[in-house]
């Protein structure tokens, strides 16, 4: 089942992230995914910027400030006369968009696939039962023409693109301004697990019930049945992830 996630969530994935568009984002993306792939191991020194300047064919400005990055990104630590160290895990910062995205590429594929389950299991039921009580007209009506597009898809693709608005649509429904970054934090990595939970269904769209469960109760502002019923369909999405 796991090679079934490694072209979402493993090192398959070749989409280029906004941070590669310039010179210093490739070198900082390259050099942080190694780090993240354990490359280099926490408290290890980096090699000389000498060294890492010709591996990466770069000058020195584009190389430091790649390291500026990562050091933002509490992959690194630069100590005087010592060098660039690699941080302890605790201090990454994996809640960085950047971060977490080239963590996905290359994390083994069902490990991180399960954290993200994890991560959402602990957000979203309660996030729905706030979305219940919480929403306005505008929110609902994005969640309803969400759901709408989730019962008109065709094919995994639209499928994908609606489902995903449908959980991103229930987090802004909170009004809490704070769940709304977190919802587009995750989007690409939770884009890559829904694709491939629609793929192991029997058919693509075999969960609409269970987000239809959903829906309704946060229409009818039943905050207790919301948060059961995310509950529920978060349920079986572990189980497709493990079976």
């Amino acid at each position: 089942m796991s090679s079934q996630y490694l072209g979402f969530y493993g090192g398959h994935n070749t989409r280029r992230t906004a941070i590669q568009r310039d010179l210093h984002g490739t070198v900082a993306f390259e050099l942080g995914s190694a780090i993240l792939r354990g490359d280099y191991a926490p408290a290890e020194i980096l090699p000389r910027e000498a060294d890492l300047m010709a591996a990466f064919d770069v000058s020195r400005t584009v190389l430091r400030e790649a390291l500026r990055t990562l050091t933002s990104k509490g992959l690194v630590e630069s100590r005087p006369k010592v060098g660039t160290r690699v941080r302890e895990r605790a201090a990454w910062n994996l809640l960085d968009a950047d971060l977490l995205d080239w963590y996905a590429r290359v994390a083994p594929p069902l490990a991180f696939a399960l954290k993200l389950q994890e991560m959402r299991e602990m957000i979203e039921p309660f996030a729905a039962g706030l979305a219940a009580s919480a929403h306005d007209a505008p929110a609902f009506e994005r969640l309803a023409n969400a759901h709408t597009a989730m019962a008109e898809a065709r094919n995994v693709d639209e499928w994908v693109r609606a489902d995903l608005r449908f959980h991103l649509a229930v987090l802004a429904a909170c009004r809490n301004e704070l769940l709304v970054p977190l919802g587009t934090l995750i989007e690409r990595t939770l884009e890559g697990q829904l694709r491939v939970n629609a793929k192991r269904a029997d058919v693509f769209n075999a969960a609409l019930p269970d987000h239809t469960v959903v829906f309704e109760a946060i229409a009818r502002r039943d905050a207790q049945a919301a948060s059961a019923a995310m509950a529920g369909l978060l349920r079986v999405t572990r189980e497709r992830i493990e079976g």
